[in-house]
């Protein structure tokens, strides 16, 4: 498990590198730590099998959703989560549109945290109480034609959907990781979306069931 965690406050990363350890007891977790978003770019183009950024939307140099926005167009396979110092639900709302995999704040609990990342690990969207409207809202205003993908296209759309990595997904189905991350790209477009999270939530729309194995 590889997990970035961004934040100006050293000893804000140093608590959550120790919390992160917990989160897969069975795994160990490497954190990268960056003091902002010039120095997380820079990481996660260097470690392209990182499983989830940690983002703070407050950074020196960028604000979380234009760091969003950079992370979905660089790396759209990544699932990204907000970190904020208070449960604003217009900065909630705005990052949960653009993608985002998940919004939390830095008040919560430990385990709280460590219950949301396995969440969006699963594929899922974790948003504060109150906002689960949200998640279902996102592509609600959008009209959008059903994709169709190819047989392989649609293995890989379904162990995406379980919250398979793509480097899991590459030793599923025998495959390079470049190949799984074109296969992904696909999938995005097909969708019309620009990250993971958003492609599962309109995969659910149209009737995917992630519970579902691959077709052989």
């Amino acid at each position: 498990m590889k997990i970035l965690v961004v934040d100006d406050h050293a000893l804000v990363r140093a608590g959550l590198c120790q919390v992160l350890q917990g989160l897969t007891p069975l795994e160990a977790t490497e954190v990268f730590e960056a003091p902002d978003c010039a120095r997380a770019f820079v990481l996660a183009a260097s470690h392209p099998d990182l499983d989830l950024v940690l983002l703070d939307y407050h950074l020196p140099d960028m604000n979380g959703l234009a760091a969003l926005g950079i992370f979905g167009e660089r790396h759209p396979e990544l699932p990204v989560v907000i970190l904020s110092g208070s449960a604003n639900p217009s900065i909630a709302q705005r990052v949960l549109a653009q993608g985002a995999a998940g919004f939390v704040t830095k008040s919560g609990r430990s385990d709280e945290l460590l219950q949301a990342l396995r969440q969006v690990l699963n594929g899922e969207v974790v948003a504060p109480l109150g906002f689960g409207s949200l998640q279902s809202g996102q592509t609600e205003s959008t009209e959008v034609k059903a994709p169709i993908f190819t047989p392989r296209q649609q293995e890989v759309l379904q162990l995406l959907l379980g919250g398979f990595s793509n480097r899991d997904i590459s030793e599923q189905l025998s495959l390079s990781d470049e190949t799984v991350k074109n296969h992904v790209t696909s999938i995005l477009r097909g969708f019309g979306v620009k990250t993971r999270t958003q492609a599962a939530l309109e995969a659910g729309r149209w009737g995917y069931d992630r519970s579902a194995p691959p077709a052989r």
